[in-house]
């Protein structure tokens, strides 16, 4: 327990410090058996305190202490409930990335760690209001088979076997985006083929750093 609220308040600090939200934007949490950990409504990423994160019990629903969950806690125990092997979940509103999907730029692989790292498929999701049952249920319809999600007019749910995973992969969709902005700016972006996904995926080495990312 000690340990997962020590890295959520880290990864909280590196969120903000990458610029992936601002202000009391976004929310994370992580899970320890039959209980989550989730950031407190209202409260900026980086400043959490270790007994600050909010522990709810994933089964029953019930929440512990007197600090209020963030608003989205609808979908974040909606996603473990769908997938028992996510241990993290991350929502940030990272700018470039948002402002792409809102004008209808879609993702697709174009260099190694998106694949590897990310997947081979990015959905977005139209808009939908945030903080309640609608979101949860189209993020979690599209979770059961990717591990990051595009919020169009919202921001990006991230997912991970570990803390360092789910981060990890809010921190690539970012830089994924930059290089669309500039791609597109500067004439025609190069995506790969199926063929060359395929190969990506094939790769040993690859499948060594996602192992450590598990486990981080």
């Amino acid at each position: 327990m000690e340990e997962i609220r020590k890295k959520l308040t880290e990864i909280g600090k590196k969120i903000v410090e990458k610029g992936l939200v601002a202000g009391p934007g976004g929310n994370i949490s992580a899970k320890d058996g039959d209980f989550v950990y989730l950031s407190p409504s209202g409260f900026f990423l980086d400043e959490i305190k270790e007994d600050q994160w909010v522990k709810v019990n994933l089964k029953t629903g019930e929440i512990f202490g007197d600090l209020r969950p963030t608003c989205e806690i609808s979908m974040h125990l909606g996603i473990y409930i769908e997938r028992p092997d996510i241990k993290a979940v991350i929502h940030t509103h990272p700018p470039i990335t948002l402002g792409l999907i809102s004008a209808g730029i879609k993702f697709k692989p174009f260099f190694p760690d998106y694949v590897a790292i990310l997947g081979k498929e990015v959905p977005i999701i139209d808009y939908v209001v945030p903080a309640g049952e609608e979101i949860r249920k189209a993020v979690c319809n599209e979770i059961k088979r990717v591990n990051v999600v595009l919020l169009k007019n919202h921001g990006v749910v991230a997912v991970g076997e570990s803390i360092k995973e789910s981060y990890t992969r809010s921190l690539i969709v970012e830089e994924a985006a930059k290089s669309i902005f500039v791609g597109i700016l500067c004439g025609k972006l190069k995506c790969f083929t199926k063929k060359e996904i395929e190969k990506i995926e094939k790769l040993e080495a690859e499948d060594y750093r996602k192992a450590l990312l598990k486990n981080l």
